[in-house]
């Protein structure tokens, strides 16, 4: 399995920013379509943006305006950065390689956590 490494989480105050970045492989990072998921407290993860090889992106309504995804080719890394932060974007943050599986199963990383105050 390639490594996926979350990074750059942290506790905001509401309307603050943060960056959050995910490295991977360079065979992977390469040729896969990239994801930003979350999962909050006593919820199901979701996902928050994606970008293809190609620099295409997508976002959820939630957070279209706020959040922006990138790919940094050289540093095999996707960021995600994250502006006028809202007390309900508290969650852990994954990423995810497109169809890439481990025994079967999805492949997720441990996580960043962003905790967003009042």
């Amino acid at each position: 399995q390639v490594p996926l490494v979350e990074s750059g989480g942290g506790l905001v105050q509401a309307g603050g920013s943060l960056r959050l970045s995910c490295a991977t492989s360079g065979i992977i990072f390469s040729s896969k379509t990239m994801y930003w998921y979350r999962q909050a407290p006593g919820k199901q993860r979701e996902l928050v943006a994606s970008i293809t090889i190609g620099g295409k992106t997508n976002y959820a309504d939630s957070v279209k305006g706020r959040f922006t995804i990138s790919r940094e080719n050289a540093k095999n890394t996707v960021n995600l950065e994250m502006n006028s932060l809202k007390p309900e974007d508290t969650a852990v943050y994954y990423c995810k390689i497109d169809s890439y599986y481990v025994g079967g199963m999805d492949y997720w990383g441990k996580g960043t956590l962003v905790t967003v105050s009042e």
